[in-house]
């Protein structure tokens, strides 16, 4: 087991060079709805494969650019319609009922998880036991779910997602290795429930990391989080530190091999 507590200070430098992307509409099967799948054209050999889960807004055009990035970082990465409706939210009041409506009907997510899951295996890009979810916000619950479900994945990846559950993993369920990037001035993300979920993961003997940015608020690597939030007068910002740094660390967390 290993663990990781890394109070961030230093501004991590950039990401390699750009190349062409393919980008696809898939449908997922059983009427579970529909993502992109990013494809790297100049990949030569199978690598990690990622799912990435949108924020409580949906399927938005932040949640297919990070998807693009790992595209362009050299993974092939596929944005996933957790509500599977295509709808997407502008004002909060409607994220909210977005994602409720979602969370009252796990199975159903569930199943939208695995089918993306079972999408990602056959593709020829994805090496065998590489491939990884990640999710930001509601999409960073969503995945750390799946992780304490004991499904098999290489990890799982949370940026400003909430880490508390109704169903605390017990010793042996988590599979995947856990990367957790948090604000500490998130109040929707409070030091209480921080600590929680590091005795949570320790108790369940996984091994993760936790990265801690000092003064960062919710959202932190989302560059539309100011406006959101004096918008609608919620505790969003973005943090370019924070963001870089938690891509730095997600690039690193993806190349490891066991």
């Amino acid at each position: 087991m290993k663990r990781f507590f890394l109070l961030v200070s230093l501004i991590v430098a950039g990401q390699a060079g750009y190349a062409e992307i393919i980008e696809t509409e898939v449908t997922l099967p059983d009427g579970l709805g529909k993502g992109i799948m990013y494809l790297n054209d100049d990949q030569k050999d199978p690598g990690p494969g990622v799912i990435v889960v949108h924020e409580w807004w949906g399927l938005n055009d932040y949640a297919r650019n990070r998807a693009h990035m790992l595209a362009q970082a050299g993974y092939t990465a596929l944005a996933v319609d957790m509500y599977g409706t295509g709808e997407v939210a502008t004002h909060p009041k409607d994220a909210k009922s977005f994602m409720e409506t979602a969370l009252a009907d796990p199975e159903t997510m569930n199943a939208r998880f695995q089918a993306a899951r079972s999408m990602m295996l056959k593709q020829q890009q994805v090496a065998p036991g590489r491939l990884f979810a990640i999710g930001y916000c509601f999409g960073g619950a969503v995945v750390l779910e799946q992780a304490r479900r004991g499904t098999d994945l290489a990890g799982v990846a949370s940026f400003h997602g909430s880490l508390g559950t109704e169903n605390p993993a017990k010793a042996g369920d988590i599979k995947a290795r856990v990367l957790v990037a948090t604000g500490q001035a998130d109040p929707m993300v409070p030091a209480k429930q921080v600590s929680g979920f590091v005795s949570e993961m320790t108790t369940a003997g996984a091994d993760f990391q936790l990265l801690s940015f000092p003064g960062v608020k919710h959202s932190f690597t989302n560059p539309g989080a100011d406006a959101a939030g004096k918008r609608f007068d919620m505790p969003l910002a973005y943090s370019a530190h924070a963001d870089q740094v938690s891509w730095k660390a997600l690039v690193d967390f993806l190349e490891h091999e066991e």
